[in-house]
């Protein structure tokens, strides 16, 4: 894939840190936050944070069948 992409670093353990993964990962819950401010400011829609997530992860494989359907 690095060939095949033009990639420059093929060490994976130069470009991620796994323990960060695994401690960031691995909380029952990260933040806590009160959006009565943002909503009072107008931001009233709303989407759940893992709904959130999974859209990003489709979003991502659509674009990936897209190019390789381009080959």
């Amino acid at each position: 894939m690095v060939a095949e992409h033009g990639l420059k670093e093929s060490d994976i353990d130069r470009l991620v840190s796994p323990w960060h993964t695994d401690a960031d990962l691995g909380r029952p819950i990260e933040v806590v936050t009160d959006m009565s401010k943002c909503r009072a400011m107008g931001f009233t829609a709303y989407q759940a944070s893992d709904q959130a997530f999974f859209d990003v992860f489709d979003k991502c494989s659509m674009l990936t069948w897209s190019k390789l359907k381009l080959l």
